[in-house]
């Protein structure tokens, strides 16, 4: 499964149109801008096990910073600043990895 099989390929080149410049990325907005937001938990769940590279379970910090290389391979790679942002935004049981439970309470509103 790819993720444009999920959500389109517009969305995405949108979403990741508004994050090229270095520490512009911001989740949520990213989120909602390749529509993930308006999808199910069962879909949100597809999309997080194509984001969990190493199928770990957990996106850890060092996948996120890939984060939107896994959505486009030719997309930046997450500033420090950024990914350290992320994780802190998501991950809410600080463990230092995002679970999927996590992924769905920061994706859908």
């Amino acid at each position: 499964m790819s993720l444009t099989s999920i959500l389109s390929a517009d969305a995405i080149d949108s979403a990741l149109k508004d994050c090229q410049a270095p520490d512009s990325f911001s989740p949520k907005k990213f989120f909602q801008l390749c529509g993930m937001t308006k999808k199910s938990p069962q879909e949100v769940k597809s999309i997080f096990n194509i984001l969990d590279n190493d199928a770990s379970g957990f996106i850890e910090e060092e996948e996120l910073k890939f984060f939107l290389q896994r959505f486009s391979a030719g997309a930046r790679v997450l500033t420090d600043k950024e990914t350290k942002a992320f994780l802190a935004v998501a991950d809410d049981d600080s463990d230092g990895k995002i679970g999927v439970d996590e992924f769905q309470a920061m994706v859908l509103p």
